[in-house]
């Protein structure tokens, strides 16, 4: 029986696999709607839409046309709408004036039973208002729907970023020598991440042509901050993303770093894979960690012990403010105790 690939591909039969993510099971459950659809055993979803199904086409359009948003943020934003208007309509037509502000207050609080912080509610919110927002443009009287969801308070800087400590990282490091099928990729993915504090798909859209070895720098091109930067390759990095090129790096005329190891082959990596690549690192560590992020906060804690500076810190990070940086200026003990001013009563 085929197995499951690691990219999360399914052979010809479906098999069960011991996933406990669901970005694991993400790619191989998109395929196999793919393949259930092309062989007809499930209808396409655009027939048979219901009146929940259009409007959400509807406002997709919108937002996509009028709003220009990207097609991530449409998705999480139809997400919100569909389990409101599914929860208040079901297959019935849609009638937005029979939404009332308390129908609004119990759906965001429904919402945020699921949200770890309470900054996570904010996606919830900006989805209901750029809806609520749409349906103005329809002539529909909502003006007291957009004034129920305000966001919540969100104190900026308010709390400290988790990041690995000394033994942690020794473990980390020590666990990427496991020897199985794609530890060497693993190995280099870690290290991009932990050394150069590379976002997942910075580390996807390493390209070949990206890396000086004779200099000894990479270069990242189209990053969050919408420009391309260079930065040293520290010895470790470079050694982990060597040893994967010349023992495991599958062969492919791709120019990409990391390629796929099974179909559809000749393909790069993407950053779902690059951050299942680093849970499983810290599985192998005995780490009770799944964040991939959480590698990118160690690298600018480390700076900070080792006596850099925020503004330095914000360069390696690719911080276009400094605002952005100012929250691991909380983790920087040596300054910090130095300007701490005495406790009163204390005979220091």
């Amino acid at each position: 029986m085929p197995q499951s690939g690691e990219d999360g591909t399914f052979g010809s039969y479906v098999v069960t696999t011991p996933y406990h993510h669901r970005q694991d099971l993400h790619a191989a459950l998109g395929h196999l709607l793919v393949q259930l659809r092309a062989n007809a055993v499930i209808a396409d979803p655009a027939i048979g839409l219901t009146p929940v199904d259009e409007e959400l086409r509807r406002f997709d359009e919108y937002m996509n046309r009028v709003r220009g948003l990207a097609p991530i943020t449409r998705k999480q934003s139809i997400a919100v709408i569909r389990r409101l208007l599914f929860g208040q309509f079901a297959d019935q037509a849609i009638v937005v004036s029979t939404f009332r502000p308390d129908d609004i207050r119990k759906f965001v609080a429904c919402q945020g039973e699921f949200c770890k912080v309470p900054a996570s509610i904010k996606g919830t919110i900006s989805a209901l208002r750029g809806y609520f927002r749409y349906r103005t443009t329809l002539g529909d009287r909502v003006h007291h729907l957009i004034g129920v969801t305000s966001y919540p308070a969100n104190w900026q800087q308010a709390s400290l970023p988790k990041t690995l400590n000394t033994n942690e990282i020794e473990r980390l490091l020590a666990a990427l020598d496991y020897g199985g099928a794609a530890s060497r990729r693993t190995a280099a993915i870690v290290h991009c991440a932990l050394d150069l504090g590379l976002r997942s798909c910075e580390v996807a859209q390493l390209g070949l042509d990206d890396i000086d070895w004779s200099a000894a720098t990479i270069t990242l091109r189209h990053t969050k901050g919408r420009r391309d930067d260079v930065m040293p390759l520290p010895a470790a990095t470079g050694q982990a993303i060597a040893d994967y090129l010349k023992f495991e790096r599958p062969q492919t005329t791709n120019r990409a770093v990391f390629v796929r190891n099974v179909a559809p082959r000749d393909q790069p990596v993407g950053p779902d894979l690059i951050q299942k690549s680093i849970r499983q690192a810290y599985a192998h560590a005995g780490l009770p960690y799944t964040r991939s992020h959480l590698l990118r906060h160690t690298m600018a804690s480390r700076l900070l012990a080792g006596g850099s500076s925020i503004k330095e810190v914000a360069d390696v990070l690719r911080h276009r403010s400094l605002n952005t940086t100012l929250v691991y200026a909380k983790l920087d003990s040596k300054n910090l105790a130095a300007v701490a001013l005495p406790w009163p009563g204390s005979v220091s």
